[in-house]
């Protein structure tokens, strides 16, 4: 190849491998207790919207969310790790796809409890129930609405 050849080509190359690095999948850990069910139904929407998930199973998560700032009434029956930031119950995959895009200033996204309805947590009849994903702002428990479903 020659020099006027490679001057050319070398911008289409860098940009084809940054658009591989960005495209390769975000690496997802999530902590869930050998019990729960509706975990690994959430676990497959992640890894269906293209996150790369590495499961934990421990005994207790109340370590686990202390250690990362949630507080016990915003908590769910999983905990997850990726790009800094905890995600908390069933948070739906867009959702975290859009925390890692605008990367606010914040702990982390959490859905409390289990709606129905929300990844993870369908019914068989369909049923679903409105629910928020709160931005968890601080390890105090102060949240704003991130996004709104159902």
């Amino acid at each position: 190849m020659n020099r006027r050849r490679f001057l050319l080509t070398a911008p289409l190359l860098l940009a084809a491998v940054a658009g591989c690095a960005e495209a390769a999948p975000q690496a997802l850990t999530v902590y869930k207790t050998p019990y729960c069910g509706c975990c690994k139904g959430w676990i497959t929407h992640m890894t269906r919207a293209g996150f790369k998930t590495d499961v934990r199973e421990v005994e207790d998560l109340n370590p686990i969310r202390s250690q990362h700032g949630v507080p016990f009434e915003l908590s769910s029956c999983h905990t997850a790790l990726i790009g800094g930031y905890v995600v908390e119950g069933h948070v739906p995959p867009a959702d975290v796809v859009r925390l890692l895009k605008e990367k606010p200033k914040a702990i982390g996204l959490t859905v409390p409890g289990m709606p129905i309805g929300s990844p993870g947590m369908e019914s068989p009849k369909g049923t679903t129930e409105p629910y928020a994903t709160l931005l968890l702002l601080d390890a105090r428990g102060r949240t704003r609405v991130f996004a709104r479903h159902g």
